[in-house]
């Protein structure tokens, strides 16, 4: 069987979505990588010159890839409906109430957006500087104990 390595996420700016990450989320730098145009664009179908710039950061076992298309560029960002094939989110929680509020409450000082209207006072979903949405629980999960 198969090992999980990474989740692979396209940024448009790539120190603001470290910023996000990193200091908003707890996220630490892990491996920072200039690949070849060459292998990158055929591995990952795109045209070239890329200057691909991907940023590693680990938490709690999960390894996230920022990629980062210096010479590309990004396409704009779609807001992409949570019944649309594909990853939806990434969900992380909060040891309490408190910590899940505060936590919040500094999404925009990063350059996300906090979407009200999806606010349950434990799960609130917000999207980071490029439109990913992540799910903020106010209290630890286990799925099995739903």
């Amino acid at each position: 069987m198969p090992t999980f390595s990474h989740i692979g996420h396209c940024v448009a700016d790539l120190d603001r979505a470290v910023r996000f990450y990193v200091e908003l989320l707890g996220f630490e730098p892990y491996a920072d990588l200039r690949p070849p145009d060459a292998s990158s664009a055929q591995l990952m179908r795109l045209g070239t010159p890329l200057g691909l710039h991907a940023v590693y950061l680990r938490r709690d076992g999960l390894l996230l890839e920022l990629l980062h298309y210096e010479d590309l560029g990004a396409r704009p960002v779609r807001e992409r409906p949570l019944d649309e094939p594909g990853l939806t989110h990434i969900s992380l929680w909060c040891d309490d109430p408190e910590t899940h509020r505060a936590l919040l409450d500094r999404v925009p000082e990063f350059g996300g957006e906090v979407l009200a209207d999806t606010d349950l006072g434990v799960a609130c979903m917000v999207r980071d500087p490029d439109g990913q949405l992540i799910e903020l629980l106010g209290r630890p999960f286990d799925p099995a104990r739903w």
